[in-house]
């Protein structure tokens, strides 16, 4: 592995897929190979786009990644596509759009299946991001394959949110309760030629303006597009540069990146924890035993906890 690192520092792409599908797989030796990256990392600026499915969302990355591009940066994108119930494998859709992006090294995609996964995933894509960044890519889009509990982890590690809706997602009120109007720094609202672009875009402003904010925080923009026909999507590029000089300027950057690295180590020593209780003690446990006590009365699910895990710190 030490070549393929080799040839990664110094620029190969094919070693940087190799470097991704370890990290991704979690084969043996990725934490060694991320903890030799993770100094180089730290540059790259990064980009989560989310929404509900058909809002879009890979053709603004698509869009986005070109004026990126021509604005002379370097470009990783990961997208989070859903699994199949059937084959087990990512669901590309729209993905074949991403053929149109540059194939001179500027831009590398890489698509990850969700395979039913919540907070691995979003491990997963965190430490991918780490490997662009040590790569040298400026800046990382992070595309969702819709809107729950994993979108939430997964836009946990950019430094910008676009919420990306379509005047067919409802109200802005529905949106506000599963938690977008908390996490978008922005707002676009695609495929605005539609009707009822107006009165989605005005439902999310009312929301925004009731939200308790002091004079100094960052406005969230909403932003009409149609990405389809790269209609304003220079506009919401704007408004993403704008909220990353906000960020910095205003020290929220830093706060921010400060306890990504605080959740990040936490979720390190959570995942060691508890392949030890797995490895170590759990599967020495007769658990039938302990469930039938259970069943039969005999004892209870809290008892039972509190006396395992005294067990367990004792060993």
């Amino acid at each position: 592995m030490a070549t393929v690192l080799d040839r990664f520092m110094e620029g190969d792409v094919r070693a940087l897929s190799r470097v991704v599908s370890v990290v991704e797989n979690r084969t043996d030796g990725y934490r060694e190979i991320l903890a030799k990256l993770y100094e180089k990392s730290g540059q790259s600026l990064r980009i989560g786009i989310t929404g509900p499915p058909g809002a879009g969302k890979s053709t603004l990355v698509n869009s986005l990644a070109r004026q990126f591009v021509a604005d002379g940066k370097r470009v990783g994108i990961v997208a989070v596509d859903p699994t199949s119930p059937f084959t087990g494998g990512a669901l590309l859709g729209d993905r074949v759009r991403m053929e149109e992006l540059p194939t001179d090294g500027t831009v590398y995609f890489r698509s990850m299946a969700t395979r039913g996964a919540s907070g691995g995933l979003a491990a997963a894509t965190d430490n991918v991001c780490i490997v662009y960044d040590a790569f040298g890519f400026d800046i990382t889009l992070i595309e969702t394959v819709g809107v729950g509990q994993v979108e939430l982890d997964i836009i946990d590690t950019c430094d910008s949110v676009v919420v990306v809706l379509v005047p067919e997602s409802g109200d802005a009120v529905q949106t506000m309760k599963a938690g977008l109007i908390e996490i978008a720094d922005l707002f676009c609202i695609n495929k605005s030629d539609r009707p009822g672009a107006e009165r989605i875009a005005a439902e999310l402003k009312h929301s925004l303006e009731v939200r308790h904010r002091s004079d100094d925080t960052w406005t969230t923009p909403i932003v009409p597009t149609e990405a389809l026909n790269n209609k304003n999507v220079d506009r919401l590029y704007e408004s993403i540069l704008a909220h990353f000089e906000y960020a910095k300027s205003s020290g929220v950057l830093q706060k921010h990146r400060r306890e990504q690295i605080r959740r990040k180590v936490r979720s390190i020593m959570r995942t060691r924890f508890q392949r030890e209780l797995d490895a170590r003690f759990l599967s020495e446990l007769n658990l039938d035993e302990i469930i039938d006590d259970i069943c039969d009365g005999k004892s209870n699910p809290f008892d039972v906890g509190d006396r395992l895990y005294d067990k367990f710190c004792r060993g």
